[in-house]
């Protein structure tokens, strides 16, 4: 691949009934191209395909799991190979015994390995046995035994993620009330509590971006304590959003037509969270420019 940097791929494996899934959804947060339960020989085809599409397949993670059968026998030969010309990681999910029997009764499916007359103790230990070597050559492993959806998530992206992917992205949006309430907001805040500049002449050509209607709505009595309450307000949602690994959150700062007051704060807002190192923040005038 010449002086070329060399592309990812990591290749997730592991007990079933781990937390594959969980962990696939981590990868597409992050932005991998994702392929779940790939035969081991099919990799390499679809490796060189990536190659050719660098710019829109940029990091590549492939899902092998017991299915694969016979062959996966092969798979140490094809990972050294592969990691010739790619940076390749080996990512193993494992868990207890008791936690896998656990969510397997729980999920009332049978275990991929479970013949006529097996428990699912049985079946589990065959598979173990099936992938010792693959587990013994994993860069990483993790037991998902004591962690949640949420928390198996995380760990993905702190180990997979970019520095600035662990930030929650927020967008901080206004809105006209007359024209509905945005349907995907987490949080609505209301400003018709404040005097509408729309009535004063002088500042209705105008919209909150402008400096003086900014200034006008800001100054009224409780625009500033209103900001300064919803800033303390949102740290600990902030906080419960990186735990449960929310990503995206939309913030909508409603007025009656959505020009002037609610404009005002979204900028006044957005720029006070910008200074946290936890979100990455995006503006949207939704209903700027209607009639």
């Amino acid at each position: 691949m010449g002086g070329e940097e060399r592309q990812e791929i990591t290749i997730v494996t592991g007990m079933s009934g781990a937390g594959r899934s969980t962990a696939l959804k981590g990868f597409e947060d992050l932005g991998w191209f994702v392929v779940d339960n790939l035969p081991p020989q099919m990799i390499r085809p679809l490796v060189e395909v990536a190659a050719k599409a660098r710019d829109s397949l940029p990091k590549l993670t492939v899902a092998v799991d017991i299915r694969g059968g016979k062959l996966l026998e092969q798979f140490d030969s094809f990972v050294n190979e592969l990691r010739k010309t790619h940076e390749v990681y080996v990512l193993f999910l494992d868990a207890t015994n008791d936690t896998l029997v656990r969510r397997y009764e729980s999920s009332r499916r049978p275990h991929p390995m479970q013949e006529d007359g097996d428990t699912i103790l049985d079946a589990l230990e065959r598979e173990r046995v099936r992938l010792r070597e693959i587990r013994s050559m994993a860069d990483i492993i993790i037991d998902t035994s004591e962690l949640n959806v949420h928390e198996l998530a995380r760990r993905i992206s702190e180990r997979f993620g970019a520095p600035d992917q662990d930030r929650i992205r927020l967008t901080v949006m206004s809105f006209g009330f007359k024209y509905g309430l945005p349907v995907d907001a987490d949080l609505v805040l209301d400003m018709r509590f404040l005097p509408n500049p729309f009535w004063n002449p002088e500042l209705r050509p105008y919209n909150g971006r402008d400096k003086r209607v900014s200034e006008y709505v800001l100054a009224q009595p409780g625009a500033r304590e209103f900001a300064d309450n919803f800033l303390a307000m949102i740290e600990p949602v902030l906080s419960g959003y990186s735990r449960e690994n929310k990503r995206h959150a939309l913030i909508a700062v409603g007025c009656t037509g959505g020009k002037h007051r609610s404009v005002a704060m979204t900028e006044y807002l957005a720029n006070q969270l910008r200074g946290r190192d936890d979100v990455a923040i995006s503006v949207k005038h939704r209903d700027l420019g209607r009639e």
